[in-house]
């Protein structure tokens, strides 16, 4: 037979339907909270309480959860921000592999230049370059900034939208390059892009819309 709860357990579970985001900061932010509960609920025995009424006078102290899932969606947003950001990083580390020159067909010499493809490069070379150095940004940001007030009040936000408008401009630049090159891509170039370019971006997007939906007041 399974024990009966206790309003420990009960202010847990209640407290875990209210929360989402990464895992196991999740499940760390849940010991803790049961750590500290515990300790409460032996302090209070400690002073004549019975096991039940300490559990509930420790769960009233720690706080209603209107009060308290606030500050733990505010703690999974920054973890959500800092995996959206190394995510971006890594996406947009392996781009080289997509566009070496030479490697694939499209990135070979071309017979005639077309002045579209030059130019798609050199926009997505300084896009790129940009994201890198915001991304690289964001990660110091969920790293070391957190311990600033008013970087933690806008970084999960702000990492989001940065990282869905970064990586549908590079996707959709990525695609358009591929396009238009002076040598018809075909199905194998249309795989390779797909798989170095565009999942991977898409794989960011989702991460930072849920980095979005966390950092919602």
């Amino acid at each position: 037979m399974s024990s009966p709860s206790t309003p420990v357990d009960d202010y847990l579970a209640a407290l875990s339907k209210q929360l989402s985001g990464p895992r196991r900061r999740k499940a760390d932010l849940l010991a803790e909270a049961r750590d500290h509960l515990t300790d409460a609920t032996e302090a209070l025995e400690a002073d004549g309480l019975k096991r039940y009424d300490a559990e509930r006078e420790a769960v009233a102290d720690f706080g209603a959860l209107g009060d308290v899932v606030p500050g733990y969606r505010s703690e999974l947003a920054i973890s959500q921000s800092r995996r959206t950001a190394m995510m971006l990083l890594f996406a947009l580390l392996i781009q080289p592999i997509v566009w070496q020159g030479g490697a694939w067909i499209w990135t070979q010499e071309p017979e005639q230049a077309t002045a579209l493809n030059d130019l798609l490069q050199t926009v997505v070379r300084a896009i790129g370059t940009f994201v890198i150095a915001g991304a690289v940004l964001a990660v110091l940001g969920t790293g070391i900034g957190v311990r600033y007030p008013v970087v933690r009040e806008h970084l999960s936000r702000v990492t989001a939208l940065f990282a869905l408008i970064g990586s549908a401009v590079i996707a959709g630049i990525g695609v358009l390059m591929a396009a238009t090159s002076s040598h018809t891509p075909g199905v194998p170039a249309i795989g390779v892009v797909g798989t170095f370019v565009v999942l991977p971006l898409v794989l960011v997007s989702v991460q930072a819309e849920r980095c979005l939906r966390l950092s919602r007041p």
